[in-house]
């Protein structure tokens, strides 16, 4: 009976040490600037790219010959494209777009980069090989392999998230192997390993709790680069294909008219900026949170 007492009682301890540490959390981010500041910016892109549909009506592809390269105005905000299409239209769809390539391509090389980099840090036999590879892969610009991939797979949304996936993946897998490899040699392992704990126990209950919060800051920065990249891909003509709204394809359709209609480019500019402004942001007001090291160094 007295057994059971204490272990409820330990139970009890640890739900109310969680509470605590989730309620100071909070209140740091809400007193971290860049973390709120990036997070506030990344919630009103996200709405207004989810909402989209219900927020505007008309279609990001209704052609209006005689709307052609309209200045931004109250009925268009955005000004309209060389084929009468509304811009605010085509860029409130091109976030949705864009979020959504980020995104997967965040958390794909997140899970790849975690099981790599894992591997690499405890198992010598893989860090060899698993390193290699990363670093042919990573010996490439990230623009040249992922438009050559995109040459081998075809011009298709799901092919540019393979594709980004597989330019950023290394990245993430070196991050995480530098950051397993500091945990590797704490006592605890060294004590577990003595007392016969298998190495998937070790690898995931263990080492892979302590470099989550390096893992998560990376994956915001991975969010903002998939994004530029995916612009730039669409831009050069090697990403999402014409006619559907990319940011990268507004810009493409922009450049010929730049001197006469600056709105075509201006406007998908911005957007492209704010998101990874508001995403380096939030990476950085992270980096503070979880790594107070970090944070004192500066």
């Amino acid at each position: 009976m007295t057994q059971e007492l204490i272990t409820n009682d330990l139970s009890l301890i640890k739900r109310q040490m969680k509470k605590k540490q989730k309620a100071l959390f909070l209140k740091k981010f809400f007193r971290n600037k860049l973390a709120l500041t990036g997070a506030i910016i990344m919630v009103i892109i996200t709405f207004l790219a989810v909402l989209a549909p219900m927020i505007i009506t008309t279609s990001p592809n209704a052609l209006e010959a005689t709307n052609r390269l309209l200045p931004p105005s109250a009925e268009h905000f955005f000004g309209t494209d060389n084929y009468g299409r509304d811009v605010f239209t085509r860029v409130m769809y091109g976030a949705r777009v864009s979020l959504i390539i980020g995104f997967s391509v965040a958390t794909l090389t997140a899970i790849l980069g975690t099981i790599i980099g894992l591997y690499a840090a405890y198992f010598k036999g893989f860090d060899g090989i698993l390193m290699r590879i990363s670093d042919g892969l990573m010996a490439f610009p990230a623009i040249l392999l992922a438009i050559a991939i995109m040459a081998s797979l075809g011009a298709n949304i799901t092919n540019v998230i393979i594709a980004l996936t597989v330019v950023f993946t290394p990245l993430v897998g070196r991050t995480i192997r530098s950051a397993a490899l500091v945990v590797k040699e704490q006592t605890y392992v060294e004590a577990l390993k003595a007392q016969g704990a298998s190495s998937l126990r070790i690898v995931w209950l263990n080492i892979f709790p302590n470099i989550i919060s390096p893992l998560i800051v990376q994956a915001t920065f991975i969010f903002a680069d998939a994004i530029i990249v995916e612009a730039a891909l669409s831009f050069l003509g090697a990403g999402i294909p014409a006619p559907a709204p990319s940011w990268g394809n507004i810009l493409y359709d922009g450049k010929t008219v730049i001197f006469n209609a600056w709105w075509m480019t201006i406007f998908p500019g911005i957007a492209i900026m704010l998101t990874v402004f508001g995403l380096n942001l939030f990476g950085d007001g992270l980096r503070d949170l979880l790594d107070p090291h970090n944070k004192s160094k500066k």
